[in-house]
């Protein structure tokens, strides 16, 4: 049921918030240079920001670490995964359900599917693009986010910009996209001497019809939050929620949820194939697991 869920929602405004939530999910980015501060209006600061952000995700350095995700590709349980970064995608070896480690018969089906993932990891890679094209139209749309918005209540404490943001009246967006995330509301916090995001909080201020209403409406209740950490150096995305709801006349009410959380990093020495990260996971020891919901 939640794969047949899902397909339904590849090509619409659902998959786009879900991706979008997830924008910075990447584990850990390279730290760009560090601009000098200056006085600096909050569109500045901000536009820095995703400056920086841009110029570190252009030099990503890959981790394997673990994932409990709960969301409809889950089915609503929690999983808990062990994951390989490499270029194409995120490689994932299932450890538990719920918090219960797999039993034996699950287990040796999940180490099947990595082995075929190792023999044939074109098809990873294929099924991957879909998700790489994603993320691209939600980085474009990180890139309105200056424009659309205006940044209120600014103030600096203990090394954190902190601000509230609001639609620019002045915009006026254009496709779908850019007009649920003009209808949009939240905070965020950047850190003030490296502008690097810290936490990003959004959530939908009124509906958004699609197509005059007649193909769906993406309501109130949708919102999303992205926290992350510097850990040795390196930012990391260690939470991301994502709650979308909508209704359509098609799939009638959808609730699409993500609650992602992240630990345990270890990073590689290099940018694994798919092949190789499979055969990392395959014979990697056993996990401690520290499953949170």
């Amino acid at each position: 049921m939640a794969a047949h869920r899902r397909s339904q929602l590849t090509s619409s405004p659902c998959k786009w918030l879900l991706v979008f939530g997830a924008l910075f999910a990447a584990t850990a980015l390279a730290e760009p240079p560090v601009t000098p501060q200056v006085q600096q209006t909050p569109l500045q600061v901000v536009q820095q920001m995703i400056d920086n952000e841009n110029a570190a995700a252009a030099h990503p350095e890959r981790y394997e670490y673990i994932s409990n995700e709960r969301s409809a590709r889950t089915g609503g349980h929690l999983w808990t995964e062990r994951v390989v970064e490499t270029s194409p995608g995120r490689v994932r070896f299932l450890l538990a359900v719920d918090g219960v480690p797999l039993q034996p018969d699950r287990l040796q089906q999940e180490r099947a599917r990595m082995e075929n993932l190792r023999k044939h990891p074109e098809i990873f890679i294929k099924h991957e693009q879909n998700t790489r094209a994603e993320e691209k139209r939600a980085r474009d749309m990180l890139e309105a986010l200056p424009h659309d918005f205006l940044f209120e209540n600014v103030v600096l404490e203990n090394g954190l910009w902190k601000m509230t943001f609001r639609p620019n009246p002045n915009y006026q967006p254009t496709g779908i996209e850019e007009r649920i995330l003009h209808n949009m509301a939240g905070k965020l916090v950047i850190d003030a001497q490296q502008q690097r995001l810290v936490r990003m909080e959004f959530h939908l201020t009124q509906d958004v019809p699609i197509g005059f209403g007649l193909l769906a409406n993406v309501q109130t209740g949708t919102n999303f939050i992205s926290e992350r950490e510097q850990i040795d150096g390196r930012w990391h995305t260690m939470h991301v929620a994502t709650i979308v709801h909508a209704k359509a006349v098609v799939f009638k009410n959808v609730d699409l949820n993500l609650d992602l959380h992240r630990a345990s990093f270890q990073p590689l020495d290099r940018d694994l194939s798919v092949a190789e990260a499979a055969d990392l996971l395959l014979h990697a020891p056993p996990t401690t697991l520290t499953a949170s919901n």
